[in-house]
């Protein structure tokens, strides 16, 4: 059996959730890949070379896993994690430039790699829909939520409050990178609609750094409501206080490949309310409250419902505590394993 080696060119960027992904396998498996990556960090144009045409030629014999929705074309014996299609099913939200370049690529390298893995049912059927690849090459493997995630990390609430700054202990928690497809804008209109009739001292907190504009359409906002703080990229070791410490966790993307976050919350103690479009009802499932994300009246309604709602929010806390158990990355490392196992054992 070859060894398995490691496309890790992703993790010379910022972490989001492909990035915890690839962490979260790598932690399981050390010292039994090998990992590449550049030399360096490179980005954009240089970061697409290194992988199309340095990487292949450092492989040997070895499967090559990329975790990433990228990898190199040219690279057969490889097994591939798309984690969604957005730049087929709302290409609007990214750069023109970005997403030409992914529309040419990902058809391509899902019909030439071995197997594929995917986050979702969502992003399987996405896939069968864009491409022309027979259902029986992709697993399905989800997502999973680590044990820092967890009520008791309240505990670590006054030091985030300290290092970001927040305006106040009582907040509503937004968590993702600054783009359109996390539809912050008819958030912050629900918002607007509804906050008059909410506590004073709750604030609307958004954790996330803005979309790299060389991937992503710009989202400006103009006008904020009153009572929004926007934190900007938060580290890692705040976010489990930092979710924990949430009264509710909203999340009204409406296109998400897997959807961490609002497990995350979930994991958390914290209350969830998500949109109910692509993969984030199989996430959530009942253990959240969904709304239509394209409604501002709805989502408004909503996060009315669960603050004046005591009993809501401990029904959901409850229900979303348990089915944040169904959900882990030890069990998504095993399942991985053993797709790169029978990959490798064919080389």
């Amino acid at each position: 059996m070859s060894r398995i080696a490691v496309n890790a060119r992703v993790m010379n960027a910022p972490l989001t959730g492909t990035q915890r992904y690839t962490t979260q396998l790598l932690a399981r498996w050390k010292g039994s890949v090998d990992v590449i990556a550049p030399q360096r960090r490179v980005g954009g144009v240089s970061g697409h070379l290194w992988e199309q045409i340095i990487l292949p030629s450092k492989l040997g014999k070895r499967l090559l896993f990329s975790p990433s929705n990228t990898g190199p074309v040219q690279e057969q014996n490889q097994v591939v994690t798309i984690h969604d299609m957005a730049v087929f099913d709302c290409p609007e939200t990214f750069s023109p430039r970005f997403a030409a370049w992914y529309r040419f690529l990902l058809p391509k390298l899902i019909k030439r790699a071995s197997r594929i893995i995917t986050v979702s049912n969502f992003i399987k059927e996405r896939i069968l829909a864009h491409t022309d690849v027979s259902s029986h090459k992709i697993v399905v493997i989800p997502n999973g939520v680590g044990p820092d995630f967890c009520p008791e990390a309240i505990s670590g609430l006054e030091s985030v409050v300290q290092s970001l700054k927040l305006p106040t202990r009582s907040y509503i928690l937004v968590v993702g990178s600054v783009e359109l497809r996390k539809n912050l804008t008819r958030l912050f209109e629900a918002w607007l609609k509804v906050q008059d009739s909410l506590p004073n001292d709750l604030w609307l907190v958004v954790a996330g750094a803005r979309g790299n504009s060389r991937v992503f359409a710009g989202s400006q906002f103009d006008n904020l409501p009153q009572r929004v703080y926007f934190a900007g990229h938060v580290d890692d070791f705040l976010l489990p206080a930092l979710f924990a410490g949430a009264m509710i966790f909203t999340y009204v993307s409406y296109y998400e490949g897997f959807g961490l976050p609002p497990l995350e919350a979930m994991a958390s103690g914290t209350p969830v309310l998500v949109g109910n479009r692509s993969s984030l009802p199989e996430v959530v499932g009942d253990a959240g409250l969904q709304v239509d994300p394209f409604n501002v009246n709805e989502i408004a309604d909503g996060i009315h419902g669960l603050v004046q709602n005591s009993d809501l929010r401990l029904s959901f806390q409850e229900k979303g505590l348990s089915r944040s158990k169904m959900f882990s990355w030890d069990e998504t490392a095993r399942k991985t394993w053993e797709v790169l196992q029978l990959g490798a054992s064919a080389v």
